[in-house]
């Protein structure tokens, strides 16, 4: 199976993809998809989608993992932040992938064992767990490869908790 995850933002969107056979994880590839600060919003959105359609052409994916938004103190961010998390959700549902999404504190603990994990643990169990040479880089990439190792391992029947419908 191979899973793609990704880490919304409209700025940047990390994202990850790995293979699964049983229990072994493969690290595929990963990255971000970058739009530049002064390019008027609805083309940021549009880069995003179609950056989104050309990763899913690519590799294929069997199923995309999200992490789920969590509350911003800035309005204006939430909201740019979850319409770039929309359009990558609409350029997967119109491939046909099955969806879901993981809270942070939910992929940290299927990562690294605890939930309240810090960023440095995060990256140093995705380097262990997909055995790469070095920690990925930019840190949304890395985020990316985390939601997609939290997918893998909860592949089952509990699964179905987390399908976005």
């Amino acid at each position: 199976m191979i899973i793609l995850g990704i880490d919304p933002g409209y700025a940047i969107l990390g994202y990850g993809v790995i293979g699964t056979e049983g229990s072994k994880l493969t690290a595929i590839d990963c990255g971000v998809i970058e739009t530049a600060a002064k390019t008027p919003f609805p083309d940021r959105l549009e880069r995003l989608y179609e950056g989104m359609r050309a990763l899913i052409t690519k590799f294929k994916p069997d199923h995309a993992a999200f992490e789920e938004l969590f509350f911003y103190r800035n309005t204006t961010t939430a909201m740019q932040v979850a319409a770039a998390r929309g359009v990558a959700i609409l350029a997967a549902r119109q491939a046909g992938l099955a969806l879901y999404e993981y809270t942070p504190m939910e992929i940290k603990l299927s990562v690294t064992g605890d939930g309240h994990a810090d960023k440095l643990q995060m990256q140093q169990m995705v380097k262990l767990l997909l055995k790469l040479s070095r920690v990925p880089k930019p840190d949304d990439a890395a985020d990316a490869l985390g939601i997609a190792v939290c997918h893998a391992n909860m592949i089952g029947p509990a699964c179905e908790n987390y399908l976005i419908k």
